[in-house]
């Protein structure tokens, strides 16, 4: 077959055209995810302004008005002046802000406790913070999995992984212990006191059994002598950082600085359930939970258990983006 100059012509345009096309879909850059970032304005609060979910474990306080209850725990947005206790071990709290809080050097969220300071009385209940990004930009932190602000323990022995633990509703009208079991093979009691004769399993979970699941930091109870009362006194010590309700340096910093305590954490410390670190530009929702797992007491006798204290319960009086604090 001949092909006549016009006709070559029309080949070679043909062919150049295609290989442009080819060229723009090669370079043509991928698709970046949705960006649902929400910058804080002159009108954003710092503090929380939705809780989405309160879930306790086990303890002294759940099921009373406002320390225990869903109406508590609404109490939480605007400010740090509420008290809600997250229960046992697992228990938690999830909330959010009027806008993303970024990932700037240094802290970037506050989260108001009750921690006991001072020395020689020191009586903290460490709570695990987790964080997540709105990927789907629906306000709901439904975004798949939680990220896990790595505290000073994380990565140490005597902490856990993938702890899991089990209550069982023991259906009674007034305060009794609360059986629980764990993957690691242990069983034993959630602990009622004198002082609060409520039934302890949250009256609003399933009827049944509730089960939590996440990392366990180790037990930090015990006594000391204190020259002044002139007796053992009963203390839970803080750890380093990284932990909400824990009577750390940052807690004692603020106080000193601004006059009120709370925690510091940073969003760059974000890891994955595998311990990998996760790089975030900004997080939009929060979930507190109780990370220890304890009665408040060291007696060996199992017959006989000092109910005094009462189980170890993380609380939270409030949080803040740090950025744009008051």
């Amino acid at each position: 077959m001949q092909f006549t100059r016009s006709t070559r012509l029309t080949f070679l345009s043909a062919a150049l055209l295609l290989a442009a096309c080819s060229k723009d879909a090669d370079e043509t850059p991928t698709p970046e995810e949705p960006d649902h970032f929400r910058p804080a304005t002159a009108a954003s609060s710092a503090y929380i302004s939705q809780v989405f979910e309160y879930l306790p474990a086990p303890g002294q306080f759940v099921n009373e008005n406002n320390l225990g209850d869903t109406t508590g725990a609404k109490k939480l947005i605007g400010g740090s002046d509420a008290l809600l206790s997250l229960g046992s071990y697992g228990g938690y709290v999830t909330f959010g802000f009027d806008h993303s809080i970024e990932n700037k050097d240094g802290d970037d969220l506050g989260i108001f406790g009750n921690p006991l300071t001072n020395a020689g009385q020191e009586w903290s209940e460490p709570g695990i913070v987790l964080v997540m990004q709105d990927k789907n930009g629906n306000g709901k932190p439904d975004d798949g999995e939680w990220y896990e602000l790595a505290g000073s323990e994380y990565a140490k022995a005597t902490t856990i992984k993938k702890y899991r633990i089990t209550y069982y509703n023991p259906k009674k009208e007034e305060a009794t212990d609360i059986l629980w079991k764990d993957n690691q093979g242990h069983s034993g009691y959630v602990l009622a006191n004198y002082f609060h004769t409520q039934p302890y399993y949250p009256s609003f979970a399933n009827p049944d059994s509730i089960s939590f699941e996440g990392t366990l930091l180790p037990n930090t109870i015990g006594k000391k002598y204190d020259p002044v009362y002139q007796t053992d006194l009963m203390t839970n010590k803080p750890f380093d950082w990284g932990y909400s309700d824990n009577g750390s340096a940052d807690v004692l910093q603020t106080i000193n600085d601004e006059g009120r305590g709370y925690n510091k954490l940073e969003i760059s410390n974000a890891v994955d359930a595998n311990g990998k670190s996760v790089t975030l530009k900004y997080i939009d929702f929060v979930k507190v939970y109780t990370g220890q797992s304890c009665n408040g007491n060291t007696s060996t006798d199992p017959d006989n258990p000092d109910r005094f204290l009462g189980e170890i319960s993380t609380e939270i009086s409030g949080a803040m983006d740090i950025h744009i604090k008051p």
